[in-house]
């Protein structure tokens, strides 16, 4: 199994649906891969075409035993609300196998900063959201060792 470390850069989005009756949507991203979850800072005031230009770091240990249906980034953005609970604006899927895979046989893969499409709730699309991922290999775990904190025990 290799370890890796996957960064995602958010750079923004555009032709957002606006779910606010009175002003601007105020949205924000929950990136998730498998069970790691991160959230990006409230674009406030910037409505249906936010800007975000922000890093996350994702730790990535492939193939995952079978569960390549698992390998795959989402990204749900939401409008924050004050008084109710937040909206769901949409979400995009970003498939990761092949870059996995790329990045074991060449160390580094990158998916260049692209436009991706936003899928709302009822399956129709909302704009678009940009987004970059690099997957960059540091190595093969021993499958023998389990590890305890910071402790290794052979399972012979």
């Amino acid at each position: 199994m290799t370890i890796g470390i996957m960064d995602v850069t958010l750079v923004g989005a555009r032709g957002l649906k606006n779910a606010d009756f009175l002003g601007k949507i105020d949205p924000y991203v929950l990136i998730q891969y498998k069970n790691q979850e991160h959230k990006s800072r409230k674009a406030s005031g910037q409505g249906s075409a936010p800007l975000w230009n922000e890093k996350f770091r994702f730790k990535v240990e492939f193939p995952n035993k079978g569960k390549i249906e698992q390998q795959k980034l989402v990204l749900k953005i939401m409008d924050r609300d004050t008084f109710t609970r937040d909206d769901f604006l949409g979400q995009t899927t970003i498939y990761l196998k092949e870059l996995f895979e790329t990045g074991m046989e060449e160390g580094k893969a990158e998916l260049k900063t692209q436009k991706y499409r936003v899928v709302s709730a009822n399956q129709t699309y909302h704009g678009e959201i940009n987004v970059g991922v690099t997957f960059t290999a540091q190595g093969e775990t021993n499958n023998n060792e389990q590890d305890f904190g910071g402790w290794k025990e052979n399972t012979f």
